[in-house]
């Protein structure tokens, strides 16, 4: 008899905390509660209010709780329980990914305090792409560098791990999938697995995004620090939070709002993100040899036909390919992966 049993998924974002409790028996998940709160800063506890909204809809304790973690470094590649072994090398992750890791991995230890005795799972966004070949995962660097965990690693993992799940056996062959959102990137997927992707070490890389610039010349961080006196901390404020979309507007990450202003800077902000997104699109379909299938997922994927629509528009010298869009399901997949490693029998 398959056990059954309540989780708790956590995603926790740079400014964010999604959450959702979810009833899973085997290949069934069934959503019981999804709400978002502030990821929370030093000091304070995003986890009791989760806890205080479980207490007033009267919903069960969960029986494990999952976590996203955007990067488990390079010693972690596979979702996982943690343990001490593993908080240890989520420590080491933060410094592959300072916006996200450092905040997650704070919402772990607040989770353990509240549930003391409940298993706790890490669902990494890197884990998908462990099956990148050594041709898109090596960055073209001196091996001692790339020896001490400098590759390409992937993120939107779990976002991904869903479309192919939702598709189940209906899944071509050659598919791109492209995750568009605050963050962004695609994703390169032969028969189900992961061959190539945008994004690289960081979530930093591939194509624009809200607040981050994607695929930047080095030379030009080089020049901010050799002629304008930039430091590390400034360097990151510019590529983590001040670039991008809204450093293209000149003040917006909010497609929304960029589809109704009717500025020079706005049609720029908006003619790039699309430019730059068809230029990936088609080296996705390279690392392929064709695609079959171009899959939108993500808050402006799903949601925002104008900017789909350019896109495509752009790619149609490519020939004929089927073109989707498909709720991304992240929790419920971190409910999945939390059932089957803390829960299953």
């Amino acid at each position: 008899m398959t056990a059954s049993g309540h989780v708790l998924a956590l995603n926790a974002g740079s400014s964010s905390l999604k959450y959702g409790l979810y009833h899973v028996e085997g290949d069934r998940c069934e959503e019981r509660l999804a709400a978002q709160t502030e990821a929370g800063h030093a000091g304070e506890d995003p986890v009791g209010a989760i806890v205080a909204a479980l207490r007033e809809r009267s919903l069960p304790v969960p029986d494990a709780i999952g976590h996203r973690l955007v990067h488990g470094g390079p010693n972690v590649r596979a979702h996982a329980l943690i343990d001490q072994s593993l908080m240890k090398h989520l420590d080491e992750a933060k410094a592959f990914a300072p916006l996200h890791v450092p905040i997650a991995v704070d919402i772990v230890k607040h989770a353990q305090r509240a549930f003391p005795r409940v298993p706790q799972v890490a669902c990494f966004d890197t884990a998908f792409h462990a099956t990148l070949p050594a041709v898109a995962r090596t960055l073209p660097l001196p091996e001692d560098l790339r020896r001490g965990g400098i590759e390409r690693y992937g993120f939107h993992g779990l976002s991904y791990e869903s479309i192919v799940r939702q598709l189940g056996k209906a899944i071509p062959e050659r598919m791109v999938i492209a995750h568009l959102g605050n963050g962004a990137s695609l994703c390169a997927v032969h028969a189900g697995k992961s061959v190539d992707t945008t994004m690289g070490l960081t979530p930093t890389g591939g194509i624009v995004m809200g607040t981050r610039p994607g695929d930047l010349d080095p030379g030009v961080l080089l020049y901010l620090m050799r002629e304008r006196g930039y430091d590390v901390k400034r360097l990151e404020t510019l590529v983590d939070r001040e670039s991008g979309l809204k450093g293209l507007s000149g003040g917006t990450s909010d497609m929304r709002k960029l589809h109704a202003m009717d500025n020079e800077a706005s049609h720029l902000a908006q003619d790039v993100f699309v430019h730059v997104a068809r230029k990936h699109v088609a080296a996705m379909a390279t690392s392929l040899g064709g695609m079959d299938l171009l899959v939108f997922t993500g808050g402006i994927g799903e949601n925002d036909a104008v900017t789909r629509d350019a896109i495509v528009d752009g790619l149609r010298w490519m020939g004929a390919f089927d073109v989707r869009t498909m709720r991304t399901e992240e929790d419920e997949q971190i409910a999945r992966h939390t059932w089957r490693l803390a829960l299953a029998p």
